[in-house]
């Protein structure tokens, strides 16, 4: 009997624990927080909500992260911020109402500033449209470069240049590079059969010569920026950086859109 009225008892505070928790989950109400984007600098950035609670640290690269936050009873704007940890400095801030019901945000990071995440350019019917933004980052070259895109006749190693876009930064996104699809097999050059590349090349902005003469690092001639495929028509952001093989420049795609 005696044991029976103590499990009695511990049901009935149990009971009542989880009616408090029930209580306080069903006025604190949950706002989902969506963030994306691309961070393109080497710092790590802190996403705070309010003044209290960090929610994500992101590194270098692309990311997609979500978790929900509780409004506490009586709270009805929850404020998000993003720092930059090696300067400290906020680099992005957004409020949020209750009535909201959900948070997204979707930004772009490089060089201490945040902003809009930027686009593919628009579609265009029988046209390849391309966005270019490169690094770096092994040989810290600092100077402008000529983008040119065009076709690699395989055999004889020939370029023949279909369009270009001249002095891009490094860290800033070219403007916008338009041709047309073409069939990469079936084709001949001089009469001979070969097949046929979609090539990217960097020149040093105002030349001919691969930006990569007196880094160090040599271009094969096949060597390529990411690309898409040349046979059907596409729009395309890249976001790309040096990942050379021994003395041989090659590249990484970060980023596609």
């Amino acid at each position: 009997m005696k044991a029976t009225h103590i499990l009695l008892v511990l049901l009935l505070l149990t009971t009542a624990a989880c009616r408090k928790e029930g209580e306080f989950l069903y006025k604190g109400d949950m706002m989902p927080f969506t963030i994306s984007g691309f961070n393109a600098g080497n710092q790590y950035l802190r996403v705070q909500v309010d003044t209290f609670r960090q929610l994500f640290r992101i590194g270098n690269g692309p990311f997609a992260v979500s978790q929900a936050f509780t409004f506490p009873e009586g709270q009805k704007t929850v404020k998000m911020s993003v720092t930059d940890e090696e300067s400290g400095k906020k680099v992005l801030e957004r409020e949020w109402k209750k009535e909201d019901g959900a948070a997204k945000v979707n930004f772009f990071y490089l060089d201490g500033v945040a902003s809009e995440m930027p686009e593919p350019p628009a579609p265009e019917a029988g046209k390849i449209k391309l966005i270019y933004m490169w690094n770096p980052v092994m040989t810290k070259y600092d100077g402008a470069v000529d983008i040119a895109v065009g076709k690699l006749y395989f055999t004889p190693k020939v370029f023949q240049e279909l369009a270009r876009v001249k002095n891009v930064k490094p860290g800033q996104f070219s403007e916008t590079i338009t041709i047309e699809p073409f069939p990469t097999t079936g084709q001949t050059y001089n009469g001979q059969p070969t097949p046929v590349l979609l090539v990217v090349y960097l020149y040093k902005a105002g030349t001919n010569e691969f930006y990569t003469a007196g880094t160090g690092y040599n271009w094969n001639i096949s060597t390529s920026a990411p690309k898409p495929p040349a046979s059907v028509a596409s729009s395309k952001l890249y976001i790309f950086s040096e990942n050379p093989s021994g003395s041989l420049m090659a590249f990484v795609k970060n980023l596609e859109l």
